[in-house]
């Protein structure tokens, strides 16, 4: 239960964010905080990390090699739901990268990226672009960055589009490839945010999308449209996430959408581990 104080820190808080997105300074502020807290952890971590420098894990977006990477567990409020279900969802050992701060999830990707796919001058349509991950893709394709929130990402790309996953104002055919890092469990209608991916995407053309998973459910868990947050953390291990996919289910999804799925299992991806990326986590390639 609420004490008074506590709404008032709450109504105050909601109060001055509607002020500052009023004045239209809320998010170039949040970029801003944004930037410092991981200019000032990377300090941090490379200052406390240095004395695993050396040979072991190598971090394919940076190329600094440690014995160790930075670990990260499951809050107390969320790891019943992580640990209940088993979900891959990149806790553990080894997850971010001590001198720039990639995630595994993200090096994941970008193994993939270089070595099973080709991003050289492709058209990538980019959903909630990741810092490390873009920097990358920019330099090598045409990327087109969209969030429903593109104000949170604008510290990243100044171009970022806003657009609804569920309604792509693109045209058919639009994109060689597609890139959706753990963003489909966010999304109700998911399916229907998979069918507008499959239609904008050219044929031929390979998506890669990433969500939380489970191998051990059966069926997906999911309440849709709930929209409570504590709870949300309780059922799915995170407080905007309305599911947790059971992989088979997931995979079936992607088809009844259109796509052709192949899925990377870890021990096809075996020889990334030394990029420090989660071992039990499988790789999702939906294709045109």
């Amino acid at each position: 239960m609420l004490t008074n104080d506590l709404r008032y820190f709450v109504a105050m808080k909601r109060f001055l964010k509607r002020l500052l997105q009023g004045l239209h300074i809320y998010y170039p502020l949040h970029g801003f905080y944004r930037n410092i807290v991981d200019a000032q952890t990377k300090k941090k971590y490379r200052a406390a990390y240095k004395k695993y420098e050396g040979k072991g894990f190598i971090c394919n977006f940076c190329n600094a090699q440690y014995k160790k990477f930075v670990p990260q567990y499951p809050d107390k409020n969320i790891e019943e739901a992580i640990n209940k279900n088993a979900v891959i969802a990149g806790f553990g050992e080894n997850v971010y990268c001590p001198n720039c701060l990639s995630k595994n999830r993200e090096r994941l990707v970008l193994a993939v990226l270089q070595n099973d796919l080709n991003v050289t001058g492709k058209s990538i349509l980019h959903f909630s672009p990741e810092k490390n991950l873009y920097n990358f893709l920019k330099d090598k394709a045409r990327v087109t960055t969209v969030d429903i929130m593109p104000g949170l990402y604008r510290n990243i790309d100044k171009n970022i589009i806003k657009a609804d996953a569920t309604k792509l104002h693109f045209a058919d055919n639009s994109f060689d490839m597609i890139i959706a890092n753990h963003i489909l469990e966010h999304i109700p209608e998911d399916v229907q945010a998979m069918k507008e991916m499959y239609r904008v995407l050219k044929p031929n053309g390979s998506a890669v999308l990433q969500v939380p998973y489970s191998e051990k459910l059966n069926v997906t868990i999911e309440e849709p449209f709930i929209n409570d947050p504590k709870r949300q953390e309780r059922l799915f291990g995170q407080r905007d996430h309305v599911r947790i996919y059971a992989l088979k289910n997931y995979v079936k999804r992607l088809e009844s959408a259109g796509f052709t799925v192949t899925v990377l299992s870890p021990q096809a991806l075996h020889n990334y581990k030394k990029f420090a990326v989660q071992d039990s986590e499988s790789v999702v390639i939906a294709n045109k």
